[in-house]
């Protein structure tokens, strides 16, 4: 996931304070010593406790996959250890503060997209048919209609205008909504066996 680090319109530099909290990473910021959980992006102690950080649109999936639907992206190519993270092994979580819904990402595989309402909030939970590394979340929310999406082998489809749209860039492809671009909304992964830990009152679907 990741955060806006802004305060009250002005940033905050953070760094790893080197324990986890619930088996995941926590921040400290240089100007109050305050510690900060990454997943909740909210500070469990010090003068800052209780303040949360802004969440934005992001994904985690392969290089390939990025690269294929962002080929002009820069990236800093250093030597490391392949990662231990397995998609298969995490959830795709959407946090609208009101409300929490996990979608586990082999689900997410077997049926391609999820039509959902969380915190009133219309979404599309989506894997792409054609790289299963690749996941999205949208608004379904069109000016004054709510669209109800299928997965296909040609992208995301709005069987009722016929609409096809990329289902990770959520741009149009072909049809009449193919001006039109999906809004994407901040979700992020988690290991599914510690959402309950982060979101003790989470929805899981299905």
């Amino acid at each position: 996931m990741v955060h806006r680090r802004e305060l009250d319109g002005e940033p905050i530099l953070l760094g790893n304070q080197g324990a986890l909290w619930g088996n995941a990473m926590t921040w400290w910021d240089h100007g109050t010593g305050s510690i900060w959980s990454q997943p909740l992006g909210e500070a469990i102690a010090g003068p800052l406790k209780g303040r949360t950080l802004d969440l934005v649109p992001s994904t985690l999936t392969t290089w390939d996959a990025w690269s294929t639907a962002h080929p002009d992206t820069l990236a800093l190519d250093v030597h490391a250890w392949r990662t231990a993270f397995r998609l298969e092994d995490m959830a795709v979580v959407i946090d609208f503060d009101t409300e929490t819904a996990a979608y586990s990402i082999p689900g997410l595989r077997e049926v391609g997209v999820v039509n959902d309402v969380v915190a009133a909030i219309e979404v599309a939970v989506v894997i792409d048919a054609n790289d299963p590394a690749r996941w999205s979340v949208f608004s379904r929310r069109v000016g004054d209609d709510v669209l109800e999406f299928e997965l296909t082998s040609e992208g995301l489809l709005d069987p009722v205008s016929g609409t096809v749209f990329d289902p990770f860039l959520g741009t149009g492809r072909s049809g009449p909504l193919a001006d039109l671009d999906l809004d994407r909304l901040p979700a992020f992964t988690v290991f599914r066996e510690d959402y309950a830990t982060f979101f003790p009152k989470g929805r899981i679907w299905p």
